[in-house]
């Protein structure tokens, strides 16, 4: 077993762990870790990191890095993105676990019980997605940590909901309800494939920022929506009852809670059943985020 995850379980599992955790999840713990790494003395991390995660620097964009998180935020040269109008696509590299949502707003990892009106603060938004799924999506600290949108869609809503930031690894997540407890931001799509989703970014351990990038409120499947600072985070996406037909290899890789690996831009499902192939496209990062993406 991985010392990580040892640590990780004494914190979580633990009473003394939990007592030890308590000041560790305080943003100001996070935002003084952040100062450091935003600060040219962080720069001797780089190269490390590079090592130890055995990261193909031949994919990305630029060579020299004023800090660790000028590093740690960098782009990729080009992305292949799905961006067939009825799928939904990941919106980041990661893991991604499928939980069904029951009628009475909650859906279950293991023993821990989450509530929607508790994650969106909000009974109106939380009822609207009884019966259906929650999407869970988890980056580790080695993932490319830009993301995009998960389907086209018009911005209906958004908000900001202040927090701790406990870890999101599943040892973590399956002892506490720590979406809940979180800092994190949401925003609520109109879209004509599926209905009305929510893409909710969920901030963690060591990673106080959440950069969303303005946009305007049409918005498009695969366009970069944001990027995380240092650390593993996670991206949640709400899809209502009856709007989303899993992939079958999605059904298959997550079925009793598991997670499987997945790519930004890859298909997670369809609004309905498509059998034609999947339209790629090839987009090169600018300063623009996504120069050629359609009107």
């Amino acid at each position: 077993m991985k010392k990580e995850t040892l640590m990780i379980r004494f914190l979580y599992g633990t009473i003394p762990g939990r007592a030890v955790l308590r000041p560790l999840v305080h943003p100001t713990v996070s935002g003084k870790v952040g100062k450091f790494l935003d600060s040219r003395f962080s720069r001797w991390l780089v190269p490390l990191f590079i090592k130890k995660h055995h990261i193909d620097m031949k994919e990305y964009e630029g060579s020299s890095y004023r800090s660790f998180n000028d590093f740690f935020t960098r782009k990729r040269s080009m992305e292949r993105i799905d961006i067939t109008p009825m799928h939904l696509i990941s919106p980041c590299d990661g893991y991604l676990s499928v939980y069904p949502v029951a009628d009475d707003l909650t859906y279950r990892i293991k023993h821990v019980e989450y509530s929607l009106e508790r994650l969106f603060k909000s009974r109106d938004l939380a009822e609207q997605y009884a019966g259906g799924t929650c999407l869970i999506f988890r980056l580790t600290p080695q993932d490319y940590h830009r993301y995009c949108y998960v389907c086209d869609g018009v911005r209906v809503e958004s908000g900001v909901i202040e927090g701790c930031l406990h870890c999101v690894r599943p040892a973590a997540y399956s002892s506490l309800p720590v979406f809940v407890e979180n800092s994190r931001e949401y925003i609520v799509l109109s879209t004509p494939a599926f209905g009305t989703v929510v893409q909710m970014e969920v901030g963690a351990l060591l990673v106080g920022k959440i950069h969303n990038l303005r946009s305007n409120s049409r918005v498009f499947q695969g366009q970069e929506k944001g990027y995380f600072e240092f650390g593993g985070s996670t991206i949640l996406v709400l899809v209502k009852k009856n709007r989303l037909e899993l992939s079958e290899d999605v059904v298959k890789q997550t079925r009793n809670g598991k997670e499987m690996r997945i790519c930004l831009g890859e298909t997670v499902g369809t609004a309905e059943s498509v059998t034609a192939g999947h339209p790629l496209r090839n987009y090169s990062h600018g300063t623009e985020g996504f120069p050629d993406m359609k009107k």
